[in-house]
């Protein structure tokens, strides 16, 4: 991947690395930041909004059901780690090829 997105195995599937932009004017995938993932939620960075936006904007945007996707680390932080069950890197990286690609 040329943007250099984190994507680390994991026994369930692949974990992401994302930096988060809550507060936002919409929901949308921004592009690489660093060694992340930059994301933009317009959900507000209190009582887990800004996680669950997080959760169904990758979800969606990776094609995969909510339930695969889960905030692993940095819920209380803009930097997160974020498992996505059933995706191998390999997957998940053309996935991220795919969307960054798209977005362009």
């Amino acid at each position: 991947m040329e943007e250099g997105i984190e994507v680390r195995p994991h026994p369930e599937g692949s974990v992401l690395e994302v930096r988060v932009s809550p507060g936002s004017a919409r929901d949308r995938v921004l592009g690489a930041y660093g060694p992340r993932l930059k994301v933009a939620v317009r959900a507000p960075p209190e009582r887990g909004r800004a996680n669950r936006a997080l959760v169904t904007l990758l979800a969606r945007a990776l094609g995969v059901p909510r339930g695969r996707v889960q905030v692993v680390s940095g819920a209380g932080s803009p930097d997160k780690a974020v498992l996505v069950r059933g995706l191998p890197p390999r997957e998940l990286r053309e996935a991220l090829d795919r969307l960054l690609r798209k977005g362009r």
